[in-house]
């Protein structure tokens, strides 16, 4: 992690239990799509973005494997 990137620490889901928004370090909320695109322009740490698989394919924000579990997104504090 670099300086200028932030962090994510606390996730908001939905009813099916997706990603909906984040809350990074500094404190701000922000949505999926926009976190993924500030993942992709590496403003983000410790995270990269993939597609899904099957009929309506779209992109994804998932956390860098690091063989820990405990900072896995869906492991995040909720908010």
């Amino acid at each position: 992690m670099n300086e200028n990137q932030l962090e994510i620490v606390a996730v908001r889901k939905n009813g099916d239990g997706d990603l909906e928004q984040v809350k990074l370090n500094n404190g701000q909320v922000v949505d999926i799509q926009t976190a993924i695109q500030m993942a992709e322009a590496n403003q983000i740490a410790n995270v990269n973005t993939g597609a899904t698989r099957g009929d309506h394919p779209h992109k994804t924000l998932r956390s860098n494997p690091d063989g820990d579990p405990s900072n896995n997104l869906s492991n995040l504090p909720t908010f």
